[in-house]
């Protein structure tokens, strides 16, 4: 299962954490570690003010300044894109978590 945490504090991004596999379908057939990796990096790459790190299966950052309007918007997209695939295809493969710090 991928799981991923968003973190807020005063209803402001913090932080965002994805680790784990879908386990959907076989390596290189399933689509939902697809779609929640191509979701992810292209989240990572629309920001620019942020601090990364990348292992396999595992990716986190944390804003490293005060989130802007855009980075907002961003990161709005990318929980409910990743909202979306949980609904549709069982909480046995992804689980999105919001939580205030």
């Amino acid at each position: 299962m991928i799981t991923v945490t968003v973190s807020k504090k005063n209803n402001s991004y913090i932080s965002f954490t994805s680790k784990g596999h879908a386990g959907y379908a076989e390596e290189g057939y399933d689509i939902i570690c697809a779609a929640v990796s191509a979701l992810v990096i292209n989240t990572v790459n629309s920001l620019d003010q942020l601090t990364t790190e990348e292992s396999d299966g595992f990716v986190s950052f944390t804003f490293t300044e005060p989130i802007s309007e855009g980075g907002t918007l961003l990161m709005d997209s990318l929980v409910l894109g990743l909202t979306e695939i949980e609904h549709s295809y069982s909480k046995r493969y992804l689980k999105v978590k919001v939580r205030e710090v």
